[in-house]
């Protein structure tokens, strides 16, 4: 009888060494074969699954945000505290996931310097995969102001310069070694106490 190959978890299984390769070795000198070989598995399997090392990587992406984005939106709309403190959550989870991962930061990191060398452009792949967060940001923003919890300002100001901020400290984490998450966690929290009346 033929085994049943369960793909949904496989690729799982795949981006978890793919993001190891990645880290040990750098985007740029990362290839599919040193991903399958980190999989235990034959180049053509990985060809079943992903096209080239890109595709892996934007999947690796396009999964953390997606699972991090549905975490937020519960925090985001549970009621039970002040949109402050549910908007500091949200962003101290967000720094203190990317702390767990710097190797996957310095990764993707490596591949924006590589791209913009090749004269590409990886902004449009940073917007697509935080414009939900970026909306839930807002919504959050302008339950605030309506609640009468934040004073009146350009919730679209404010939402970039939040989001100004977080990119900023990503960078930070991914590229310097003595980064305190915790310095940065204050600086957010800084930031959105100054928000309030």
């Amino acid at each position: 009888m033929p085994k049943i190959i369960d793909h949904d978890k496989r690729k799982g299984e795949i981006l978890v060494h793919a993001l190891k390769v990645f880290a040990e070795h750098g985007y740029a000198d990362t290839s599919l074969s040193m991903i399958a070989k980190a999989c235990g598995l034959s180049r053509p399997t990985i060809y079943q699954y992903f096209r080239d090392k890109e595709e892996v990587f934007h999947f690796a992406v396009k999964k953390v945000t997606g699972e991090m984005f549905t975490q937020y939106v519960s925090i985001a709309f549970r009621m039970d505290k002040p949109v402050s403190l549910r908007l500091k959550e949200i962003c101290a989870d967000i720094i203190m996931k990317g702390y767990a991962n710097r190797e996957v930061l310095t990764a993707l990191a490596d591949v924006m310097v590589q791209r913009k060398r090749e004269g590409g452009d990886f902004s449009d792949i940073i917007m697509r995969r935080t414009v939900k967060l970026n909306i839930l940001f807002k919504r959050m923003l302008r339950y605030g102001i309506d609640g009468g919890e934040f004073r009146n300002f350009s919730v679209d100001d404010v939402s970039a310069q939040l989001f100004t901020l977080l990119e900023s400290i990503a960078f930070h984490m991914a590229l310097l070694d003595n980064f305190d998450p915790k310095a940065s966690i204050r600086l957010i929290h800084l930031f959105i106490d100054n928000l309030s009346q």
